[in-house]
């Protein structure tokens, strides 16, 4: 028998890896146009499926039955085939969000929530709110309440973003300035890529709680894994598969003195990690078709920054990678954001008289020693960790793995 997600565009779904870490079937992508859903439905083999945009309301006139909350929802994500072969409906999203807010806790109950968008995630967002006793308003782009008279609720004190405004691959976007809420006490964000939204990385400098979608995605796929096998599974499977997760997808991003051992270091760290290994400079060497010192000698500092953020934004985007970046990435703020989105951003520090500058424009003209103090503060504000390179490369790469296993 065959289980699997329905849906228009699968690319970059996590929904095969969180079955697999399951572990008990097989669960496979099915990209499927209008015209081809019913067929699917229809096949006798496939005992049960999570359905995706845009199908959760498209598939319910193809089922037998639906459960309780999924009518009261509109919504099917869960199907399941019974044993005399008709089709259940079920919505597991509901259970997904509430576990994500109670995961969080924060208490909602009372307080004024906005839920953001007014589609089929919306509805979840606004049914399990309320359930936990939110006064919830629901934001759209028009209608009584919408994004051009938000001052009427700046005493907001929780907001969930229900729309795919920041989504992958269109990131560095917000759907709102969270400043205009003082009150605010949390923010849930149904995205779970990049792992932080531009919604997100402003609640982060605003010391304000808020949480990505990956929990919600896990939480949700347990409940279907349950409708699929008739079994219940442990609550501690969430919190495994979600750490597995976040550990497969995270970026981490070395930053630091050109000649600090970013490269070096990096590609120890990615073949013991598993993920792929990449070296910002030479990915701006490619892209400009010439050498870093000229660069700078026929094009100037200003036109390799550009350069430099070109690169960085689209490595930032993805996930699963060992970045190592340029010793000056970080004299452009603009670049913070393109590297924190999936990435942990580690400070490798090396003494500065004992760096090379062969090679290295910026670090001939000025002493090493000299520009590391001038740029300390600018890794100072970049970092999430901070790694002395004092000892052999193998220590190194063990003092990262270490830490980051710690935050975890």
């Amino acid at each position: 028998m065959k289980f699997g997600l329905l849906g228009r565009k699968l690319g970059h779904s996590y929904s095969p890896q969180i079955h697999k870490l399951i572990g008990q079937y097989s669960y496979d992508l099915y990209e499927r146009e209008p015209e081809e859903v019913e067929t699917l439905l229809h096949q006798p083999d496939i005992a049960g499926l999570n359905v995706t945009m845009p199908y959760k309301k498209d598939v319910i006139p193809y089922l037998d039955t639906i459960d309780e909350l999924a009518t009261r929802l509109g919504s099917v994500n869960t199907i399941v085939r019974k044993p005399d072969g008709t089709l259940e409906g079920h919505n597991t999203d509901y259970y997904g969000f509430m576990s994500m807010v109670k995961h969080s806790g924060l208490s909602v109950s009372g307080k004024k929530a906005l839920i953001l968008g007014s589609g089929g995630a919306s509805v979840t967002a606004v049914a399990v709110m309320e359930d936990l006793g939110a006064r919830v308003v629901t934001i759209s782009r028009s209608g009584e309440n919408n994004y051009h008279n938000l001052s009427r609720h700046a005493d907001a004190s929780f907001i969930v973003n229900a729309t795919p405004v920041g989504m992958f691959p269109n990131t560095g976007a917000a759907p709102l300035n969270i400043a205009r809420f003082p009150k605010l006490e949390g923010v849930f964000d149904f995205i779970y890529n990049p792992a932080r939204t531009q919604l997100l990385l402003d609640c982060e400098r605003a010391n304000i709680p808020a949480f990505n979608g990956l929990w919600m995605l896990v939480a949700q796929a347990k409940r279907a894994a349950e409708y699929f096998t008739g079994t219940t599974l442990p609550s501690q499977i969430i919190h495994e598969i979600y750490q597995n997760l976040r550990k497969q997808m995270e970026n981490i991003v070395l930053i630091g003195m050109a000649g600090c051992g970013k490269s070096t270091v990096g590609k120890l760290l990615a073949d013991q990690c598993g993920k792929e290994f990449v070296d910002a400079d030479e990915e701006i060497q490619k892209l400009a078709g010439k050498t870093i010192p000229e660069i700078f000698e026929q094009d100037g500092e200003e036109i390799f920054r550009d350069l430099e953020t070109r690169v960085l934004s689209d490595l930032g985007r993805q996930s699963g990678l060992v970045i190592a970046t340029g010793g000056g990435c970080v004299t452009k703020e603009r670049n913070y954001p393109l590297l924190h989105q999936n990435g942990t951003i580690i400070w490798i520090q090396r003494d500065g008289n004992a760096l090379p500058t062969h090679g290295r424009p910026l670090s001939q003209q000025t002493n090493p020693a000299i520009l590391y103090e001038q740029r300390k503060p600018l890794y100072a504000s970049f970092s999430d960790k901070i790694v002395p390179n004092d000892g052999t490369i193998a220590e190194t790469a063990e003092k990262i793995c270490s830490l980051l296993e710690e935050s975890k």
